[in-house]
């Protein structure tokens, strides 16, 4: 069992009007959250990405975070490490905003459509109404694309708010030439900017078929790939990001143009770099199920965790343009 302690100070500012939450890349495992002595929530796997809201824990002044994390072996077939070994993030946000992972955007590769879709949370005793404004620039920062829509939000609820945008002649995302586009999303109250998200994409299609098998943007393409696991060989288990870098450009130098994250959900970091250099991804979340491979591996949470987990790793990393299979 090991213990992560931190304090820091809240002033009146960061808690009136306002939400908190933790959010974890990735916790190895079986983790619980402590705020002020109160517990807030915990977590099972030790590769999904989670958030914990703390607005109700904390007080103005001292606070105290504490994460517990319970680390049984054997429980893995390949692990190297324990404990909180990717980014941790401290969000702050006001009553109404884009939850995390909020924003997904699916595109059809050449005709240059981008179908937004954008989740806005009223978390106030009252309807919200407002504008979701979305913006897409290209690689070398122009505003290529533009479009504004109202929304209006039920007290305590969320609604999804569904835009679509165009790019004349979009440069498109390949192995070759990985071109990125930037979207920047705002949400608008009376004219007041109250949350503002910004989401990488790239535009692309892709395709199986049973006799012939993979094409992008149309272009028939053999994958030569290899299966990585989480970790960075002697470096270890925690997130490095010219480790990662540094892996997944030899991956590419020596013939690959594909990758498998075996076997397990991805560092939200390795997708970056996969989308910026040009390596398909086949992202993979699980080694077992319910049957056990080891005494203590995740089979003992997979059937009240599976669905939660699930979510949480689709909707991170969909926006990807390297990733073309989930596994």
């Amino acid at each position: 069992i090991g213990w992560y302690k931190r304090t820091f100070m809240a002033e009146c500012c960061l808690i009136d009007g306002g939400c908190l939450s933790l959010c974890f890349d990735g916790v190895y495992m079986d983790s619980t959250l402590y705020i002020n002595g109160r517990e807030v929530g915990y977590n099972k796997y030790g590769y999904s990405s989670f958030e914990h809201d703390i607005t109700p824990y904390v007080k103005v002044g001292l606070n105290t975070i504490v994460m517990r994390v319970r680390f049984e072996a054997p429980n893995s077939r390949w692990y190297s490490g324990a404990g909180i070994y990717r980014n941790v993030w401290f969000k702050t946000s006001g009553l109404v905003s884009i939850p995390e992972n909020g924003v997904y955007i699916c595109t059809n590769g050449q005709g240059g459509k981008a179908a937004i879709e954008t989740a806005v949370l009223n978390r106030k005793g009252e309807t919200a109404v407002g504008e979701v404004i979305h913006s897409i620039f290209d690689c070398f920062g122009n505003e290529i694309a533009f479009d504004r829509a109202e929304f209006e939000a039920p007290a305590g609820m969320a609604v999804h708010n569904y835009q679509v945008l165009f790019v004349d002649n979009p440069e498109l995302w390949s192995i070759e030439n990985p071109n990125m586009y930037t979207l920047h999303t705002a949400v608008f109250i009376e004219g007041e900017i109250i949350d503002f998200v910004e989401t990488n994409f790239g535009f692309r299609t892709t395709l199986f078929t049973s006799d012939k098998g993979f094409f992008l943007n149309g272009e028939h393409v053999k994958l030569k790939g290899v299966c990585l696991h989480h970790d960075l060989g002697a470096l270890g288990a925690a997130v490095n990001e010219a480790a990662i870098r540094r892996q997944l450009e030899l991956m590419k130098s020596m013939g690959a143009n594909a990758i498998r994250t075996t076997h397990n959900m991805p560092a939200r970091e390795v997708m970056d770099f996969c989308d910026n250099i040009g390596l398909l991804v086949v992202s993979e979340a699980f080694d077992m199920w319910e049957t056990p491979k080891n005494q203590y591996d995740y089979s003992r949470f997979f059937e009240e965790w599976a669905k939660v987990d699930v979510e949480s790793w689709v909707k991170r990393d969909r926006n990807h343009p390297s990733l073309i299979m989930w596994s």
